[in-house]
């Protein structure tokens, strides 16, 4: 009995920590809730890429709900940066391109904001 109550406690616990990417809000209230919302989300794809070859670049996350468009994060020495509905073939470009910074200036920087309330 003892271990079935403490095996649906785990379960639950882990349940309602992890958010469904389809219940995620259209808009945020910060940056920060935001982040923290979407690391915590179940999503259909979720991947990063190996920044180690940027200057600049210390991570970059994608996630999508529909393997369509999803959200980027990408981690810099300052600051971290948010996108939403950023198409899965910038994504896929992003991960090819010889140079991050060059491909995140020419196909990411200036589109794809992040909406706030």
């Amino acid at each position: 009995m003892l271990k079935t109550l403490s095996f649906l406690l785990i379960l639950f616990t882990f349940s309602c920590k992890a958010q469904n990417c389809d219940t995620l809000p259209v808009t945020f209230n910060s940056y920060s809730k935001a982040t923290k919302m979407i690391s915590n989300a179940s999503f259909i794809l979720s991947e990063s890429i190996d920044s180690s070859k940027s200057s600049w670049i210390r991570s970059l996350k994608y996630f999508s709900c529909d393997n369509h468009v999803g959200f980027l994060i990408l981690r810099t020495d300052k600051k971290e940066y948010l996108f939403q509905k950023v198409p899965i073939h910038i994504w896929n470009n992003f991960k090819k391109a010889d140079s991050y910074g060059e491909y995140y200036n020419d196909f990411i920087r200036g589109k794809y904001q992040l909406n706030l309330n």
